[in-house]
Protein backbone atom coordinates (compact mmCIF):
# COMPACT_ATOMS: atom_id res chain seq x y z
CA UNK A 1 0.00 0.00 0.00
CA UNK A 2 3.06 2.24 0.30
CA UNK A 3 2.57 5.23 -2.18
CA UNK A 4 -0.15 3.26 -3.92
CA UNK A 5 -3.41 4.68 -2.41
CA UNK A 6 -4.46 6.59 -4.79
CA UNK A 7 -3.64 4.09 -7.78
CA UNK A 8 -5.65 1.21 -5.99
CA UNK A 9 -8.76 3.66 -5.62
CA UNK A 10 -8.59 4.54 -9.29
CA UNK A 11 -7.93 0.75 -10.42
CA UNK A 12 -11.13 0.17 -8.31
CA UNK A 13 -13.28 3.21 -9.91
CA UNK A 14 -12.19 1.97 -13.17
CA UNK A 15 -13.33 -2.19 -12.73
CA UNK A 16 -16.12 -1.38 -10.46
CA UNK A 17 -15.19 -3.06 -7.62
CA UNK A 18 -17.47 -1.93 -4.40
CA UNK A 19 -15.54 -3.76 -1.61
CA UNK A 20 -11.88 -4.95 -1.93
CA UNK A 21 -9.78 -7.06 0.96
CA UNK A 22 -6.10 -5.97 0.49
CA UNK A 23 -2.93 -8.40 2.63
CA UNK A 24 0.71 -7.75 2.62
CA UNK A 25 -0.13 -3.62 3.42
CA UNK A 26 2.99 -3.19 5.73
CA UNK A 27 1.15 -0.38 6.95
CA UNK A 28 1.66 -0.12 10.50
CA UNK A 29 -1.26 0.98 12.77
CA UNK A 30 -4.98 0.41 13.50
CA UNK A 31 -7.23 3.22 12.01
CA UNK A 32 -8.80 3.55 8.63
CA UNK A 33 -8.36 6.58 6.32
CA UNK A 34 -9.38 8.07 2.50
CA UNK A 35 -7.27 6.92 -0.21
CA UNK A 36 -8.95 9.32 -2.89
CA UNK A 37 -11.96 8.97 -5.32
CA UNK A 38 -14.41 8.42 -1.89
CA UNK A 39 -12.82 4.40 -1.07
CA UNK A 40 -11.64 4.75 2.83
CA UNK A 41 -9.12 1.58 3.82
CA UNK A 42 -9.98 -0.15 7.00
CA UNK A 43 -6.63 -1.36 7.90
CA UNK A 44 -4.50 -2.84 10.79
CA UNK A 45 -0.71 -4.11 10.63
CA UNK A 46 2.28 -4.07 13.47
CA UNK A 47 5.28 -3.80 11.40
CA UNK A 48 5.77 -1.59 8.35
CA UNK A 49 7.96 -4.05 6.97
CA UNK A 50 6.17 -7.41 6.62
CA UNK A 51 2.21 -8.59 7.32
CA UNK A 52 -0.98 -6.39 7.30
CA UNK A 53 -4.36 -6.36 6.29
CA UNK A 54 -7.07 -4.17 4.85
CA UNK A 55 -10.60 -3.82 3.67
CA UNK A 56 -11.13 -1.01 0.79
CA UNK A 57 -14.88 0.09 1.02
CA UNK A 58 -16.62 2.64 -1.38
CA UNK A 59 -18.27 5.75 -0.83
CA UNK A 60 -21.73 4.28 -0.85
CA UNK A 61 -20.61 1.79 2.03
CA UNK A 62 -18.65 3.37 4.36
CA UNK A 63 -21.82 4.64 6.12
CA UNK A 64 -23.09 0.91 6.19
CA UNK A 65 -20.16 -0.34 8.30
CA UNK A 66 -21.28 -1.33 11.80
CA UNK A 67 -18.35 -2.86 13.33
CA UNK A 68 -14.57 -3.78 12.46
CA UNK A 69 -12.76 -6.33 14.34
CA UNK A 70 -8.75 -5.81 13.93
CA UNK A 71 -7.74 -9.33 15.17
CA UNK A 72 -4.48 -9.29 14.04
CA UNK A 73 -2.40 -8.35 11.29
CA UNK A 74 -3.17 -11.44 9.43
CA UNK A 75 -7.04 -11.60 10.20
CA UNK A 76 -9.66 -8.72 10.22
CA UNK A 77 -13.37 -8.33 9.39
CA UNK A 78 -15.87 -5.82 8.99
CA UNK A 79 -19.92 -6.56 9.58
CA UNK A 80 -21.88 -3.90 7.23
CA UNK A 81 -25.39 -3.68 6.90
CA UNK A 82 -26.61 -3.23 3.36
CA UNK A 83 -30.87 -2.81 2.84
CA UNK A 84 -31.40 -4.93 5.85
CA UNK A 85 -28.98 -7.56 4.73
CA UNK A 86 -25.72 -8.31 7.31
CA UNK A 87 -23.04 -8.95 5.01
CA UNK A 88 -19.52 -9.73 6.79
CA UNK A 89 -16.36 -9.35 4.96
CA UNK A 90 -13.00 -11.29 5.96
CA UNK A 91 -9.41 -9.90 4.89
CA UNK A 92 -7.04 -12.88 5.60
CA UNK A 93 -3.25 -13.14 5.11
CA UNK A 94 -1.95 -16.97 6.01
CA UNK A 95 1.24 -17.48 6.51
CA UNK A 96 3.27 -18.90 3.68
CA UNK A 97 5.08 -22.42 3.03
CA UNK A 98 8.21 -21.89 5.01
CA UNK A 99 6.61 -20.43 7.90
CA UNK A 100 6.49 -22.78 11.12
CA UNK A 101 3.68 -24.73 11.85
CA UNK A 102 2.96 -22.43 15.23
CA UNK A 103 2.71 -19.47 13.29
CA UNK A 104 0.15 -21.70 11.00
CA UNK A 105 -2.04 -22.83 13.39
CA UNK A 106 -2.48 -19.50 15.15
CA UNK A 107 -3.47 -18.30 11.80
CA UNK A 108 -6.09 -20.98 11.38
CA UNK A 109 -7.61 -20.50 14.91
CA UNK A 110 -8.18 -16.86 14.60
CA UNK A 111 -10.50 -17.29 11.65
CA UNK A 112 -12.20 -20.25 12.95
CA UNK A 113 -12.63 -17.79 15.89
CA UNK A 114 -13.83 -14.86 13.71
CA UNK A 115 -16.09 -17.15 11.81
CA UNK A 116 -17.78 -18.71 14.82
CA UNK A 117 -18.49 -14.91 16.43
CA UNK A 118 -20.76 -14.34 13.10
CA UNK A 119 -24.02 -15.55 13.51
CA UNK A 120 -25.45 -18.32 10.52
CA UNK A 121 -28.09 -16.31 9.17
CA UNK A 122 -25.30 -13.27 8.04
CA UNK A 123 -23.81 -13.31 4.84
CA UNK A 124 -20.18 -14.02 4.97
CA UNK A 125 -17.25 -13.61 2.41
CA UNK A 126 -13.43 -14.08 2.75
CA UNK A 127 -11.07 -12.23 0.52
CA UNK A 128 -7.42 -13.72 1.79
CA UNK A 129 -4.03 -14.69 -0.04
CA UNK A 130 -3.41 -18.06 1.83
CA UNK A 131 -0.27 -19.16 0.05
CA UNK A 132 -1.80 -22.52 -0.77
CA UNK A 133 -2.80 -24.67 -4.01
CA UNK A 134 -6.32 -26.12 -3.60
CA UNK A 135 -5.21 -27.61 -7.05
CA UNK A 136 -7.17 -28.43 -10.07
CA UNK A 137 -9.87 -31.03 -9.85
CA UNK A 138 -12.48 -31.73 -6.69
CA UNK A 139 -12.43 -35.54 -7.10
CA UNK A 140 -13.58 -36.09 -3.00
CA UNK A 141 -14.50 -32.64 -2.19
CA UNK A 142 -17.51 -31.34 -4.80
CA UNK A 143 -19.07 -29.86 -1.75
CA UNK A 144 -16.97 -27.17 -1.18
CA UNK A 145 -14.86 -26.52 -4.43
CA UNK A 146 -15.24 -26.72 -8.08
CA UNK A 147 -13.11 -28.56 -10.72
CA UNK A 148 -11.03 -25.41 -12.02
CA UNK A 149 -8.07 -24.67 -9.59
CA UNK A 150 -4.59 -24.73 -10.90
CA UNK A 151 -1.56 -27.64 -10.73
CA UNK A 152 -1.64 -29.75 -8.00
CA UNK A 153 -2.75 -29.46 -4.36
CA UNK A 154 -0.19 -28.92 -1.31
CA UNK A 155 -0.73 -29.18 2.37
CA UNK A 156 -1.20 -25.16 2.58
CA UNK A 157 -4.00 -26.28 -0.02
CA UNK A 158 -5.34 -28.53 2.17
CA UNK A 159 -6.19 -26.85 5.18
CA UNK A 160 -8.25 -24.04 2.88
CA UNK A 161 -10.17 -27.31 1.93
CA UNK A 162 -10.67 -28.61 5.80
CA UNK A 163 -10.96 -25.02 6.92
CA UNK A 164 -14.58 -24.61 4.02
CA UNK A 165 -15.41 -28.20 5.20
CA UNK A 166 -15.43 -27.20 9.02
CA UNK A 167 -17.23 -23.84 7.82
CA UNK A 168 -19.48 -25.00 5.67
CA UNK A 169 -18.14 -22.11 2.29
CA UNK A 170 -17.44 -22.93 -1.07
CA UNK A 171 -14.52 -21.52 -2.63
CA UNK A 172 -15.22 -19.85 -5.43
CA UNK A 173 -12.59 -19.19 -8.05
CA UNK A 174 -13.01 -23.16 -8.44
CA UNK A 175 -16.41 -23.09 -9.55
CA UNK A 176 -16.16 -21.07 -12.72
CA UNK A 177 -14.40 -22.56 -15.96
CA UNK A 178 -11.78 -19.65 -17.23
CA UNK A 179 -8.91 -19.98 -19.41
CA UNK A 180 -5.85 -20.31 -17.16
CA UNK A 181 -4.98 -16.70 -17.52
CA UNK A 182 -7.63 -15.88 -15.86
CA UNK A 183 -7.24 -18.23 -12.79
CA UNK A 184 -3.41 -18.09 -12.16
CA UNK A 185 -3.45 -14.92 -9.23
CA UNK A 186 0.26 -15.32 -8.67
CA UNK A 187 3.31 -14.65 -11.16
CA UNK A 188 6.44 -14.73 -10.20
CA UNK A 189 9.27 -15.49 -12.92
CA UNK A 190 8.63 -18.77 -14.21
CA UNK A 191 6.13 -19.44 -11.64
CA UNK A 192 2.01 -19.20 -12.22
CA UNK A 193 -0.15 -20.68 -9.00
CA UNK A 194 -3.65 -19.95 -7.35
CA UNK A 195 -2.35 -18.88 -3.87
CA UNK A 196 -5.52 -15.92 -3.61
CA UNK A 197 -9.14 -17.22 -3.38
CA UNK A 198 -12.71 -16.04 -2.40
CA UNK A 199 -15.17 -18.16 0.06
CA UNK A 200 -18.89 -17.73 1.06
CA UNK A 201 -21.43 -19.59 2.23
CA UNK A 202 -22.25 -22.34 0.64
CA UNK A 203 -25.56 -21.28 0.92
CA UNK A 204 -24.76 -18.38 -1.01
CA UNK A 205 -22.91 -19.31 -4.05
CA UNK A 206 -26.27 -19.07 -5.76
CA UNK A 207 -25.68 -15.22 -5.17
CA UNK A 208 -22.70 -15.29 -7.21
CA UNK A 209 -22.75 -14.91 -10.90
CA UNK A 210 -19.25 -15.04 -11.79
CA UNK A 211 -15.60 -14.73 -10.50
CA UNK A 212 -12.33 -14.46 -12.12
CA UNK A 213 -8.99 -12.73 -12.04
CA UNK A 214 -8.26 -9.49 -13.71
CA UNK A 215 -4.90 -9.06 -15.52
CA UNK A 216 -3.62 -6.04 -16.77
CA UNK A 217 -3.17 -3.80 -13.61
CA UNK A 218 0.06 -2.90 -12.29
CA UNK A 219 -0.76 -2.22 -8.49
CA UNK A 220 1.00 -5.28 -7.47
CA UNK A 221 3.99 -6.73 -9.02
CA UNK A 222 3.26 -10.56 -8.61
CA UNK A 223 -0.07 -10.74 -7.06
CA UNK A 224 -3.25 -10.29 -9.21
CA UNK A 225 -6.90 -8.90 -8.22
CA UNK A 226 -9.59 -11.48 -7.63
CA UNK A 227 -13.22 -10.26 -8.30
CA UNK A 228 -16.37 -11.87 -8.21
CA UNK A 229 -19.94 -10.49 -8.61
CA UNK A 230 -22.39 -11.00 -5.87
CA UNK A 231 -25.64 -9.81 -6.11
CA UNK A 232 -27.68 -9.55 -2.51
CA UNK A 233 -31.06 -10.75 -1.87
CA UNK A 234 -32.34 -7.79 -0.35
CA UNK A 235 -35.73 -5.94 0.92
CA UNK A 236 -36.52 -3.16 -1.22
CA UNK A 237 -35.76 -0.16 1.15
CA UNK A 238 -36.35 3.69 0.43
CA UNK A 239 -33.10 5.23 -0.62
CA UNK A 240 -32.42 8.32 1.82
CA UNK A 241 -32.01 11.37 -0.51
CA UNK A 242 -28.79 13.39 -0.69
CA UNK A 243 -29.16 15.87 1.41
CA UNK A 244 -28.92 19.50 -0.32
CA UNK A 245 -28.28 22.60 1.78
CA UNK A 246 -28.81 26.59 1.35
CA UNK A 247 -25.66 28.28 0.28
CA UNK A 248 -26.00 30.51 3.18
CA UNK A 249 -22.50 31.61 3.21
CA UNK A 250 -23.34 33.78 0.41
CA UNK A 251 -24.53 36.54 2.70
CA UNK A 252 -20.55 36.97 3.24
CA UNK A 253 -21.14 39.18 -0.49
CA UNK A 254 -22.64 42.70 0.14
CA UNK A 255 -24.62 41.98 -3.07
CA UNK A 256 -26.52 38.89 -2.26
CA UNK A 257 -26.60 40.02 0.90
CA UNK A 258 -28.74 43.14 -0.37
CA UNK A 259 -31.23 40.78 -3.10
CA UNK A 260 -32.22 38.25 0.10
CA UNK A 261 -33.15 41.46 1.90
CA UNK A 262 -35.31 42.77 -0.79
CA UNK A 263 -36.47 39.63 -1.70
CA UNK A 264 -37.82 39.09 1.70
CA UNK A 265 -39.55 42.41 1.92
CA UNK A 266 -41.48 41.52 -1.06
CA UNK A 267 -42.31 37.77 0.34
CA UNK A 268 -43.51 39.28 3.23
CA UNK A 269 -45.85 41.81 1.36
CA UNK A 270 -43.59 44.67 1.79
CA UNK A 271 -42.94 44.93 5.46
CA UNK A 272 -40.00 46.27 7.17
CA UNK A 273 -40.15 44.69 10.85
CA UNK A 274 -40.60 40.71 10.84
CA UNK A 275 -43.60 39.37 11.94
CA UNK A 276 -44.55 37.64 15.39
CA UNK A 277 -45.78 34.75 13.31
CA UNK A 278 -42.47 31.97 13.90
CA UNK A 279 -43.32 29.60 11.68
CA UNK A 280 -44.71 31.98 8.73
CA UNK A 281 -41.51 34.21 9.08
CA UNK A 282 -38.97 30.89 9.37
CA UNK A 283 -40.24 29.27 6.16
CA UNK A 284 -40.85 32.55 4.52
CA UNK A 285 -36.83 32.91 5.21
CA UNK A 286 -35.55 29.42 4.31
CA UNK A 287 -37.69 29.83 0.86
CA UNK A 288 -36.48 33.32 0.20
CA UNK A 289 -33.12 31.80 0.99
CA UNK A 290 -33.23 28.61 -1.81
CA UNK A 291 -34.26 30.68 -4.32
CA UNK A 292 -32.20 33.67 -4.29
CA UNK A 293 -28.88 31.83 -3.00
CA UNK A 294 -29.41 28.24 -4.12
CA UNK A 295 -28.87 25.05 -2.72
CA UNK A 296 -25.30 22.79 -2.83
CA UNK A 297 -25.95 19.61 -5.02
CA UNK A 298 -25.11 17.15 -1.91
CA UNK A 299 -21.87 15.90 -4.10
CA UNK A 300 -18.77 15.31 -2.26
CA UNK A 301 -16.41 17.75 -2.31
CA UNK A 302 -12.82 17.06 -4.18
CA UNK A 303 -10.24 15.32 -1.54
CA UNK A 304 -7.61 17.55 -0.60
CA UNK A 305 -5.50 15.36 0.78
CA UNK A 306 -5.48 13.56 -3.23
CA UNK A 307 -5.13 16.77 -4.87
CA UNK A 308 -1.64 15.88 -6.45
CA UNK A 309 -3.85 13.03 -8.47
CA UNK A 310 -3.41 15.22 -11.82
CA UNK A 311 -3.42 14.26 -15.57
CA UNK A 312 0.35 13.99 -15.84
CA UNK A 313 0.54 10.94 -13.36
CA UNK A 314 -2.20 9.46 -14.42
CA UNK A 315 -1.05 9.66 -17.87
CA UNK A 316 2.49 7.86 -16.54
CA UNK A 317 0.39 5.39 -14.72
CA UNK A 318 -1.29 4.52 -17.65
CA UNK A 319 1.93 3.35 -19.75
CA UNK A 320 3.18 1.89 -16.53
CA UNK A 321 -0.08 -0.51 -16.94
CA UNK A 322 0.49 -1.13 -20.97
CA UNK A 323 4.52 -1.58 -19.96
CA UNK A 324 3.31 -4.58 -17.67
CA UNK A 325 0.19 -5.95 -19.92
CA UNK A 326 2.94 -5.89 -22.82
CA UNK A 327 5.68 -7.90 -20.33
CA UNK A 328 3.28 -10.37 -19.32
CA UNK A 329 2.59 -11.04 -22.79
CA UNK A 330 6.28 -11.43 -24.03
CA UNK A 331 8.76 -12.35 -21.33
CA UNK A 332 11.59 -10.37 -23.29
CA UNK A 333 14.24 -8.66 -21.42
CA UNK A 334 13.75 -5.50 -23.24
CA UNK A 335 10.04 -5.49 -22.27
CA UNK A 336 11.48 -6.10 -18.50
CA UNK A 337 13.80 -2.99 -18.77
CA UNK A 338 10.70 -0.54 -20.39
CA UNK A 339 8.27 -1.90 -17.40
CA UNK A 340 11.12 -1.25 -14.47
CA UNK A 341 12.24 2.09 -15.88
CA UNK A 342 8.14 3.74 -16.01
CA UNK A 343 7.78 1.87 -12.49
CA UNK A 344 10.66 4.38 -11.25
CA UNK A 345 9.84 7.20 -13.64
CA UNK A 346 6.19 6.78 -11.84
CA UNK A 347 7.26 7.14 -8.48
CA UNK A 348 9.42 10.05 -9.38
CA UNK A 349 6.33 12.08 -10.97
CA UNK A 350 4.03 11.07 -8.05
CA UNK A 351 6.76 12.65 -5.45
CA UNK A 352 6.98 15.31 -7.67
CA UNK A 353 2.99 16.35 -7.66
CA UNK A 354 2.76 15.53 -4.06
CA UNK A 355 5.05 17.97 -3.11
CA UNK A 356 4.72 20.31 -5.59
CA UNK A 357 0.62 19.97 -4.02
CA UNK A 358 1.76 20.12 -0.81
CA UNK A 359 3.74 23.22 -0.62
CA UNK A 360 1.01 25.19 -1.98
CA UNK A 361 -1.50 23.55 0.13
CA UNK A 362 1.11 24.93 3.74
CA UNK A 363 1.65 27.98 1.78
CA UNK A 364 -2.44 28.93 2.03
CA UNK A 365 -3.37 27.32 4.84
CA UNK A 366 -0.57 30.15 6.14
CA UNK A 367 -2.79 33.20 5.27
CA UNK A 368 -6.41 34.20 6.78
CA UNK A 369 -8.48 32.84 4.43
CA UNK A 370 -6.67 29.25 4.53
CA UNK A 371 -8.07 29.19 8.15
CA UNK A 372 -11.18 27.84 7.57
CA UNK A 373 -9.87 25.36 5.26
CA UNK A 374 -7.80 24.27 8.05
CA UNK A 375 -10.41 23.28 10.27
CA UNK A 376 -11.78 21.66 7.31
CA UNK A 377 -8.76 19.12 6.86
CA UNK A 378 -8.51 18.65 10.26
CA UNK A 379 -12.15 17.47 10.59
CA UNK A 380 -11.92 15.16 7.17
CA UNK A 381 -9.17 13.62 8.86
CA UNK A 382 -10.92 12.90 11.59
CA UNK A 383 -14.01 11.61 10.13
CA UNK A 384 -12.10 9.26 7.80
CA UNK A 385 -10.18 8.04 10.80
CA UNK A 386 -13.24 6.82 12.50
CA UNK A 387 -14.43 3.21 11.65
CA UNK A 388 -17.85 3.44 12.13
CA UNK A 389 -19.75 6.96 10.45
CA UNK A 390 -23.12 6.70 12.76
CA UNK A 391 -25.13 4.79 14.48
CA UNK A 392 -27.55 3.11 12.33
CA UNK A 393 -28.92 -0.55 14.07
CA UNK A 394 -28.57 -1.55 17.44
CA UNK A 395 -28.33 -5.22 19.15
CA UNK A 396 -31.05 -6.84 20.95
CA UNK A 397 -30.73 -8.76 24.59
CA UNK A 398 -28.66 -11.95 22.70
CA UNK A 399 -26.31 -9.78 20.88
CA UNK A 400 -28.30 -9.83 17.35
CA UNK A 401 -27.93 -7.17 14.99
CA UNK A 402 -31.49 -5.31 14.68
CA UNK A 403 -32.27 -3.38 11.54
CA UNK A 404 -35.70 -2.92 11.30
CA UNK A 405 -37.79 0.06 12.44
CA UNK A 406 -39.56 -1.41 14.42
CA UNK A 407 -37.83 -3.46 16.21
CA UNK A 408 -35.60 -0.78 16.88
CA UNK A 409 -38.25 0.72 18.34
CA UNK A 410 -39.35 -1.83 20.34
CA UNK A 411 -35.98 -2.68 21.92
CA UNK A 412 -34.98 1.41 23.28
CA UNK A 413 -38.88 0.67 24.36
CA UNK A 414 -37.37 -2.14 27.10
CA UNK A 415 -34.55 -0.39 27.26
CA UNK A 416 -35.90 2.43 28.92
CA UNK A 417 -38.88 1.11 30.80
CA UNK A 418 -35.57 -1.01 32.52
CA UNK A 419 -34.10 1.91 33.37
CA UNK A 420 -36.81 4.28 34.29
CA UNK A 421 -38.12 1.90 36.59
CA UNK A 422 -35.16 0.40 38.34
CA UNK A 423 -34.76 1.70 42.02
CA UNK A 424 -31.73 3.58 43.62
CA UNK A 425 -31.06 5.10 46.37
CA UNK A 426 -32.54 8.36 46.80
CA UNK A 427 -31.38 11.71 47.98
CA UNK A 428 -33.00 13.67 51.03
CA UNK A 429 -34.80 16.25 50.04
CA UNK A 430 -33.16 19.64 51.81
CA UNK A 431 -35.98 20.76 53.87
CA UNK A 432 -36.95 24.68 54.63
CA UNK A 433 -36.16 25.80 51.92
CA UNK A 434 -37.78 28.90 50.63
CA UNK A 435 -39.16 29.44 47.09
CA UNK A 436 -38.53 33.08 45.81
CA UNK A 437 -41.12 34.36 43.46
CA UNK A 438 -40.38 37.44 41.42
CA UNK A 439 -41.78 39.08 37.86
CA UNK A 440 -38.87 37.83 34.86
CA UNK A 441 -38.48 41.08 32.51
CA UNK A 442 -38.99 40.75 29.17
CA UNK A 443 -35.86 40.51 26.90
CA UNK A 444 -34.49 43.90 25.80
CA UNK A 445 -34.06 45.32 21.87
CA UNK A 446 -30.54 46.31 23.45
CA UNK A 447 -29.60 42.72 24.81
CA UNK A 448 -30.90 41.06 21.12
CA UNK A 449 -28.23 43.71 19.23
CA UNK A 450 -25.44 42.51 21.88
CA UNK A 451 -26.18 39.13 21.83
CA UNK A 452 -26.23 39.18 17.63
CA UNK A 453 -23.07 41.12 17.40
CA UNK A 454 -21.25 38.86 19.62
CA UNK A 455 -22.34 35.65 17.84
CA UNK A 456 -20.07 34.11 15.28
CA UNK A 457 -20.97 33.37 11.73
CA UNK A 458 -19.91 30.07 10.04
CA UNK A 459 -21.24 28.00 12.83
CA UNK A 460 -23.72 24.94 12.11
CA UNK A 461 -27.43 25.61 11.80
CA UNK A 462 -29.95 24.50 13.96
CA UNK A 463 -33.37 22.46 13.68
CA UNK A 464 -34.66 25.47 11.98
CA UNK A 465 -32.01 25.80 9.13
CA UNK A 466 -31.83 29.48 9.73
CA UNK A 467 -27.75 30.41 10.88
CA UNK A 468 -26.48 33.54 12.47
CA UNK A 469 -25.72 35.41 9.02
CA UNK A 470 -29.25 35.79 7.79
CA UNK A 471 -30.00 37.85 11.65
CA UNK A 472 -26.83 39.57 11.19
CA UNK A 473 -27.92 40.43 7.36
CA UNK A 474 -31.46 41.65 8.27
CA UNK A 475 -29.79 44.00 11.03
CA UNK A 476 -32.59 46.61 12.72
CA UNK A 477 -35.50 44.13 10.93
CA UNK A 478 -34.15 41.46 12.83
CA UNK A 479 -34.77 43.00 16.07
CA UNK A 480 -38.19 42.14 17.26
Amino acid sequence: MTGKGRELADMMERRKVDILCVQETRWKGSKARSIGAGFKLFYYGVDSKRNGVGVVLKEEFVRNVLEVKRVSDRVMSLKLEIEGVMLNVVSGYAPQVGCELEEKERFWSELDEVMESIPTGERVVIGADFNGHVGEGNTGDEEVMGKFGVKERNLEGQMVVDFAKRMDMGVVNTYFQKREEHRVTYKSGGRRTQVDYILCRRGNLKEISDCKVVVGESVARQHRMVVCRMTLMVCKTKRSKIEKKTKWWKLKKEVCCEEFREKLRQALGGQVVLPDDWETTAEVIRETGRKVLGVSSGRRKEDKETCWWNEEVQDSIQRKRLAKKKWDMDRTEENRQEYKELQHRVKREVSKAKQKAYDELYTRLDTREGEKDLYRLARQRDRDGKDVQQVRVIKDRDGRVLTSEESVQRRWKEYFEELMNEENEREKRVEGVNSVEQKVDKIRKDEVRKALKRMKSGKAVGPDDIPVEVWKCLGEAAVV
